[in-house]
Parts: structure tokens; C-alpha cells; sequence
């Protein structure tokens, strides 16, 4: 079998036993590392990790403002005023990557409990 077979049936045996909260954790998880070799990175490995980081941050703001969200709403209202923390940094000139990575590993870590 083709090594790249091999490993893509690996990944999705591995994906199917995850819970919906535990893939959403392995995202932050990957962005989270995304950041932290950007931090040794070059400036294209730096700039493509905190444009993930920004997609990933947005598309929580905009799930968690959502009104039909099932989340309570002050919740809700938390994470969307960290996810506007974690976007503003993103957008900064010089975005404090360290932040970024410290604030998905809590939400990753919140998640897989």
C-alpha cells in the first residue's frame, strides 16, 4: 500500500474516533503549533500561521454571535470578546504570537475535557 494511502486512512480511523469537541480541540491544536514554529519561522511560515490563526479566530466569533448558538449567552459573549483579542492581535504589526498559541492551547485544553 501507498505510504499517502497509509496515511490517510490512518487519519480518518483516527478523526472517527474523536468526539465533535476533540476535533474542534486538534484545530486549535494545529493552529497552536502553526504559531509556535512560526515563532523560529520565516517571514512566509510567520504570515501564513497568524492568517490561519485570524480565519480561526473569526469563524469562532462568528459561530459564537450566531443568536440560534446553543451556548449560553454569556458564554458566548466571553469567547466572542476573546476571539475579537486574538483578531485585533493578528492584525497587529508586530502580533504577539506567544499570546496567540497561549489562548488557543486553553481553548484546546477546555475542549478535550
Amino acid at each position: 500500500m501507498m505510504p499517502e494511502l497509509q496515511a490517510a486512512q490512518g487519519a480518518a480511523a483516527y478523526r472517527r474516533r474523536l468526539t465533535p469537541k476533540q476535533m474542534e480541540a486538534e484545530v486549535f491544536a494545529r493552529a497552536t503549533r502553526a504559531i509556535r514554529a512560526a515563532e523560529g519561522g520565516g517571514p512566509l511560515d510567520r504570515a501564513r500561521a497568524i492568517a490561519d490563526n485570524r480565519r480561526l479566530w473569526d469563524a469562532v466569533h462568528d459561530l459564537v454571535v450566531d443568536p440560534t448558538n446553543a451556548l449560553p449567552a454569556p458564554l458566548r459573549a466571553q469567547i466572542a470578546s476573546v476571539a475579537r483579542a486574538v483578531v485585533r492581535e493578528c492584525d497587529a504589526k508586530e502580533p504577539d504570537l506567544g499570546f496567540v498559541a497561549e489562548i488557543n492551547e486553553s481553548f484546546a485544553a477546555g475542549l478535550w475535557r
